[in-house]
């Protein structure tokens, strides 16, 4: 039997999300998801715009698929990814303390992996403002799972190409979607308040604006 009065095991690897958690990208998939649903006469609210936050962008689609007649969800998603390439779209941009922590971290040889629901080569791209992909371990995109976040199967497969028990890992996120993947891994988890609101992220085991003064390993809300 665990003992409740234990200390927690201590936390050996780092799996980062990658979409407002590393790179500042919100304000352009906000931008292409708004300018898909202007194109076929739709608008695109706040509230509808935050249920895209965190998930791979086929499953979003597919519970609007209905408001899209004679589109697929494929379709739709190619459509909104070729947005991204207009000349307005502001640029991303590293998420404050990103690079530095996950240099760090490198450098003190913990095993690191970034979980997004993403596709590869935008992660890939992304991952350059930090020092690229090569920082990382591994890397689990939206091609690699069946099932996104909120799912946990990212993390647990990510946990696994690290040889790590979800136990002793440690998930950065920056959405409840991601949240949710996380703790139901089995993560411990640090939520960013980079594109939602602290009461959002209240699932997490600890809340920060960013990455910039992050200790390793981060500690317990009940341990502060």
């Amino acid at each position: 039997m665990t003992d409740p009065t234990a200390a927690p095991a201590p936390l050996h690897a780092a799996l980062f999300d990658l979409d407002g958690t590393l790179i500042a990208t919100e304000h352009r998939s906000r931008a292409a998801w708004t300018r898909l649903f202007r194109a076929h006469g739709l608008e695109a609210d706040d509230a509808l715009l935050a249920t895209f936050v965190g998930r791979r962008g086929q499953e979003a689609l597919a519970d609007h698929a209905h408001r899209f007649p004679g589109s697929t969800v494929a379709d739709l998603f190619d459509e909104a990814v070729g947005y991204l390439d207009d000349p307005d779209i502001p640029p991303p941009h590293p998420v404050p303390g990103a690079a530095e922590l996950v240099r760090r971290l490198h450098g003190s040889g913990v095993p690191m992996a970034v979980v997004t629901s993403g596709l590869r080569e935008h992660a890939g791209a992304m991952l350059e403002h930090i020092g690229g992909a090569g920082l990382f371990t591994t890397m689990i995109t939206a091609e690699d799972v069946t099932r996104g976040k909120p799912h946990p199967e990212g993390f647990l497969a990510g946990c696994e190409a690290l040889g790590v028990a979800p136990g002793r890992a440690v998930a950065f996120e920056d959405a409840p979607a991601g949240v949710a993947a996380a703790k139901a891994a089995g993560l411990f988890c640090v939520a960013l308040t980079t594109t939602h609101d602290a009461g959002a992220l209240h699932a997490a085991d600890l809340v920060v604006p960013d990455l910039g003064g992050i200790d390793w390993p981060p500690l317990p809300l009940s341990a502060l």
